[in-house]
């Protein structure tokens, strides 16, 4: 025997589903990281106690000013993301929902995606001092570059250590420093021939960069627009596709001389 609902009933009966479906929708884990601006370090200087860069076989440079390197932090590769926590990070400026996939290797283990990232950042520090050394023409067989940098994965940290090099053992080339004193921060992979390359999550790096100080932000060309995106006041952006370019730019700077390629 079948009873008749009344109108009330019926909606509440009907709306049962759909409340199920948004609750679920609000908790289950979706495919998501959610980044924000993380620390920056000053690769002229000690990262945890030890210093960023160790040269040997050739005289270094006391040096003034900071090339910072700059970082995003995520949510881990297991971390459960929310369609509540892709809300909240959206209308967030000092947020970013980036896919899973983007930000860590698809389908691996956190143990195998840190031994990734550790990998990456060792590939990073090789090219960087190779590119550094090419660029001054100096032989690896002689001078030996140690980089050092903990609790830090991934490639994106090679052009400020490149940088960093130039900058202990021959600053600006006539005795001053590549910063000009200043706080220089940047982002940008680099290969052994000098080439600068994107990197992810720039525009959440150029806040890290001003909240840590700097006032000038060198940035991959390609990613210009989106370090525009969310820059913060008083940081200035200098467009780099290569190591030389980069030098240029940071001499011109501390010179007041010569043009400096914006975005």
């Amino acid at each position: 025997m079948l009873s008749r609902l009344t109108r009330p009933q019926a909606v509440a009966v009907c709306a049962l589903p759909v409340v199920a479906l948004i609750a679920t929708a609000l908790f289950a884990p979706l495919p998501f990281s959610v980044a924000q601006p993380g620390m920056t370090a000053n690769v002229l200087g000690k990262n945890q106690g030890t210093a960023v860069i160790t040269i040997s076989g050739a005289p270094t440079r006391a040096t003034s000013g900071q090339l910072r390197m700059t970082t995003i932090e995520a949510t881990g590769p297991d971390a459960r993301v929310s369609l509540g926590d892709v809300v909240d990070s959206w209308f967030r400026t000092d947020r970013a929902v980036m896919p899973r996939d983007a930000v860590y290797p698809s389908g691996d283990s956190v143990k195998e995606i840190e031994q990734h990232n550790t990998e990456q950042m060792r590939q990073s520090q090789d090219a960087a001092a190779q590119a550094a050394l090419k660029y001054l023409d100096l032989s690896a067989k002689d001078v030996k570059v140690t980089l050092r940098l903990a609790d830090v994965g991934g490639p994106s940290a090679g052009l400020l250590f490149s940088l960093g090099v130039i900058d202990k053992l021959h600053g600006d080339g006539v005795g001053g420093d590549l910063t000009g004193g200043r706080t220089i921060a940047g982002t940008g992979t680099i290969t052994a021939d000098g080439t600068v390359g994107a990197v992810g999550g720039v525009a959440l790096k150029t806040q890290a960069a001003r909240r840590d100080g700097a006032t000038v932000f060198l940035v991959p060309k390609d990613e210009c627009a989106d370090a525009k995106a969310e820059l913060p006041n008083g940081l200035r952006l200098v467009a780099v596709t290569t190591l030389k370019g980069a030098v240029n730019s940071l001499v011109a700077l501390q010179k007041g001389t010569g043009p400096v390629p914006g975005c």
